[in-house]
């Protein structure tokens, strides 16, 4: 018997787990594999192993592979496992083949490296993407790949592009891509995901144009406090989602942007404070500063708190 599409299967809360590196900066699998057992036990909805927050940039080919091959066995089928691809079109190809060999059920397709294309340009390298696996495809909107309405369209129209994750941020293309789609393509039933880096903080402006699936960050290092607020979100219990906004994501949005690369390494910082240690990030990222990783304790706490008020 075979899996239900993986569009039928994303429905829920969506779990990036950070990639463990042992003290020596190499790939500490049974950390990794620790990290994303603990993540789908406690009720994530899918797995997308080695993406942005996973270091997908720091890893060689052989250790993605690990990964994606350690998060399927891990997962055991419970959630699909959705794997990272990106750099240029043949590269990308490439990830997918190793995506597909180690069982993934689908990719995201990660901006092109480097370049800022045109329109046409990006169309024809996720078209060749999705033209080059088996897997379904979800392109990611960000930094140097933002997309019209018109090419949304024709991705919408290649049968194994699924969706779009969207780490613009911009709600009025948001809006006209998701009405664009819908006018053309009236019977595609095409996804939608909040990619901002702490997604929830925009949950609400991004539930008022119908786009409710959201990557979570938070999931990774405190998987009751996206729990709670996914639940609120999704029941329209306003008071508890204001509350956590007010004194949890914002603060911690706030933190985050204090230093480059903190989407990444905070996050990495907050799983390590929970008890899992999953090492350092790569170059050329580097770690919070002990006062803000004193900070990001401190609103763990304040957050899990917040939970027993509510």
């Amino acid at each position: 018997m075979t899996s239900p599409a993986l569009a039928e299967r994303l429905d829920g809360l969506l779990f990036f787990p950070v990639t463990a590196f042992g003290p020596d900066g190499g790939l500490d699998l049974d950390a990794f594999r620790a990290h994303v057992r603990a993540g789908v036990d406690a009720g994530a909805a899918a797995v997308f192993a080695c993406c942005g927050t996973g270091e997908f940039h720091a890893l060689t080919p052989e250790e993605f592979g690990a990964c994606v091959r350690a998060a399927v066995e891990e997962t055991a089928g419970r959630v699909p496992v959705v794997a990272g691809a990106g750099y240029g079109t043949a590269l990308a190809l490439q990830y997918a083949g190793i995506a597909e060999e180690a069982g993934a059920d689908g990719l995201l397709a990660m901006p092109p490296y480097l370049v800022v294309a045109d329109q046409e340009g990006m169309l024809r390298h996720y078209a060749a993407l999705a033209a080059g696996t088996g897997l379904d495809v979800i392109v990611y909107q960000r930094d140097n790949a933002v997309f019209t309405p018109e090419t949304v369209i024709e991705l919408a129209k290649v049968p194994n592009i699924i969706g779009l994750k969207d780490g613009l941020g911009d709600l009025d293309l948001m809006q006209r891509i998701v009405s664009a789609v819908r006018t053309a393509l009236p019977d595609r039933d095409f996804l939608y995901f909040n990619g901002l880096p702490t997604a929830e903080l925009t949950g609400l402006a991004y539930r008022g144009i119908g786009v409710t699936l959201y990557s979570s960050a938070v999931y990774a290092f405190s998987p009751e406090i996206a729990l709670a607020f996914h639940k609120a979100l999704t029941t329209g219990d306003d008071a508890t989602v204001n509350a956590l906004l007010d004194g949890f994501y914002r603060p911690l949005v706030e933190l985050r942007n204090q230093g480059r690369g903190y989407a990444v390494s905070l996050v990495k910082a907050g799983v390590r404070l929970r008890g899992l240690d999953v090492g350092e990030v790569r170059p050329p990222l580097s770690e919070p500063s002990p006062a803000h990783v004193k900070e990001l304790a401190e609103l763990i706490e304040r957050g899990l708190a917040l939970l027993a008020d509510h």
